[in-house]
């Protein structure tokens, strides 16, 4: 299996959605062998192991890799495409670009690549040598392993190669398309990647009907390869606890600060409920490109003493955030799936969620609305902070809900694609 990130060290609900998978999976029967381009060493091994990229040595070049290695080694370098990252992140990163080197046909190199392992200026580079490494690790693991599992455009050349190596079945897992992330203004770079992983995987999963549609329609992907299968949630054990100072209402929006996630309608409706309720607070955790212009909306409105931003949060920090919140909103413009709605469920937050994300095909108990329609966001808000019995109602018929969405189904689904695509290729 290949990933980007593996908690506790994630950006997103990426990480989030590969820990209960693969713990669901272990549980199913499966041995998984997770490889992330940069390993930390604290990651919870006791389902999974984790292997390390970066202290994989590497033999690579067109003897090795062929056609994929065509693929890779024209990858554009130092490209600008930051989708997690803040202008400060992606400042940042730029200083660890490594030189790219030049190629002659028919030279094989073996080399250890230094992963960071995040989203900064020289992700396609990071992508580029995953893919050799995915060969490599394919090579050194033959006989070890029976389909491979590429979690994400940024993993799909490591699937493609290892395929080729290894000649086992591949299944790439769709948490997000860039018709996601980007509206209708993809980026071709990656468009052309998710598309060449979609058409040479053996099984497409989709973590949601609406994400299935899109491969579909929009990447022309064969539908006999395609299955959708929805995430669920977990919580470690134990409850989080959180002193409240204030008596006033709190409502949390979470997630990245990017075009996808919508933040710019949670601020709109923001003002119009403190405009009929200002005994109330809003709280924007995370980070992303948007956000400061975001601010600065937020300023311009004249609600900055009633709106909060923390930060990107994680692991017990996101608990400690929900258990202060008496509504959770997830406004999203195209949201694939959408776990954080679940965790502020299983944390007994009454959860608002826009129509066009997946995890709107599986909840009942969540005020649903267009992303759009700010007046309506709003009335979701102002009726959940106003109205006791309302809130009351959705924290318990959602808690019940939640509960009967665990990892260990999705991952027997999951096992079934697996078997599959061993067993009737298309």
């Amino acid at each position: 299996m290949f990933g980007w990130e593996f908690p506790p060290h994630i950006a997103g609900g990426l990480g989030t959605a590969c820990y209960g998978l693969t713990r669901g999976l272990a549980r199913g029967g499966a041995e998984v062998i997770f490889v992330v381009p940069k390993a930390y060493g604290d990651e919870d091994q006791r389902f999974v192991r984790v292997l390390d990229a970066s202290q994989v040595e590497a033999q690579y070049g067109e003897a090795v890799v062929g056609d994929i290695w065509e693929r890779v080694k024209f990858i554009q370098i130092n490209s600008n495409l930051v989708p997690y990252a803040s202008e400060e992140e992606f400042s940042a990163e730029g200083e660890a670009a490594k030189k790219s080197g030049s190629f002659r046909s028919g030279d094989v190199w073996r080399e250890r690549f230094n992963f960071t392992g995040k989203y900064g200026t020289n992700l396609m580079e990071e992508v580029s040598r995953f893919a050799v490494v995915g060969a490599e690790v394919a090579r050194q693991l033959a006989g070890q392993f029976d389909v491979i599992h590429a979690h994400d455009w940024l993993t799909y050349y490591a699937g493609m190669a290892a395929k080729r190596v290894s000649g086992k079945p591949l299944v790439v897992h769709i948490h997000a398309t860039e018709y996601d992330r980007s509206g209708e203004s993809v980026n071709p770079v990656v468009y052309e990647i998710e598309k060449a992983g979609m058409g040479a995987a053996d099984r497409v999963i989709a973590v949601s009907h609406l994400t299935e549609n899109i491969v579909v329609s929009k990447y022309g992907i064969d539908p006999r390869k395609v299955t959708a299968v929805h995430n669920a949630v977990r919580f470690s054990s134990g409850t989080v606890q959180a002193e409240r100072a204030i008596n006033d209402k709190i409502v949390t929006f979470l997630g990245r600060i990017t075009f996808q996630k919508g933040p710019e309608y949670f601020v709109e409706a923001a003002a119009k409920v403190l405009k009929r309720e200002p005994h109330a607070r809003f709280v924007m955790a995370g980070s992303g490109d948007m956000l400061n212009g975001i601010i600065r909306r937020v300023a311009k409105l004249g609600i900055a003493d009633r709106f909060h931003f923390t930060g990107f949060l994680r692991g017990e920090e996101v608990q400690r955030m929900f258990a202060l919140s008496d509504v959770y909103v997830m406004p999203s413009v195209s949201e694939p799936f959408g776990i954080s709605p679940l965790e502020a469920m299983r944390s007994n937050v009454p959860v608002i969620i826009s129509k066009q994300s997946g995890v709107a095909e599986v909840l009942k108990y969540a005020i649903k609305v267009d992303y759009w329609d700010v007046d309506a966001l709003a009335d979701a808000i102002y009726g959940l902070i106003k109205y006791p019995a309302l809130s009351d109602m959705f924290i318990t018929r959602g808690q019940e809900e939640v509960t009967a969405m665990k990892w260990n189904n999705a991952a027997l689904k999951v096992i079934d694609v697996y078997n599959d695509a061993i067993n009737n290729p298309i």
